[in-house]
């Protein structure tokens, strides 16, 4: 194909959806940033191994996860820290070698958003294009296909191996300033993570 595309990666069902809409469009590369605090990263590994993807590692500044924390701290929920750790991470994967980027936010996702203006200033200084197949689809739509075409493991947020930016901050946050600061910022919420694809009947 010829257009390389580095998809932000946790190994969950949004990013995992996102691939497979993109995939008849551009090569796509999943790419999960890490701050280096755990190996959490590999859960996204093993699940792009699974589905047949190419796999970056894509190394995020430490100082960026301390201001995140900060702010989750500061605020007593992790909303702006996430936002602040996904748009560092669109700026790393926009300075690799690729045509576009992308991630998986969905319609009615309220954290990360990416807006027209920070979209189009990514496009602009990195000469690429900015890309979130998801933003046309809500919950219900995107829990439809994902049941008819992968198969995902749901559970508790603590519970679910995933390699997002929430297990970083978590540990972070519990090295810094204990577990009891970690349930207190994080509410509780259900993730999933992806075993793989449906087999076709």
């Amino acid at each position: 194909m010829g257009v390389d595309l580095a998809l932000l990666y946790s190994g969950g069902k949004d990013s995992t959806l996102a691939a497979l809409v993109l995939d008849s469009f551009y090569d796509v590369r999943l790419v999960t940033g890490r701050f280096g605090i755990t190996d959490d990263w590999t859960h996204a590994e093993t699940a792009a191994d699974r589905l047949g993807y190419a796999f970056e590692p894509v190394d995020l500044d430490r100082d960026v996860a301390e201001a995140a924390a900060g702010l989750m701290i500061e605020d007593g929920y992790p909303r702006n820290g996430i936002q602040h750790v996904h748009e560092h991470a669109l700026e790393r994967a926009a300075e690799l070698a690729v045509d576009a980027v992308a991630d998986g936010t969905r319609r009615d996702d309220r954290v990360p958003t990416v807006s027209r203006a920070q979209a189009q200033s990514l496009e602009d200084r990195h000469g690429i294009d900015y890309l979130s197949p998801l933003t046309g689809f809500g919950h219900t739509a995107v829990d439809r296909l994902v049941a008819e075409t992968l198969r995902v493991e749901t559970g508790p947020s603590e519970a679910i191996p995933k390699a997002d930016y929430e297990a970083e901050l978590r540990a972070l946050i519990a090295a810094d300033h204990g577990d009891d600061a970690v349930e207190s910022v994080f509410p509780d919420h259900e993730q999933s993570y992806v075993r793989g694809v449906c087999d076709a009947e």
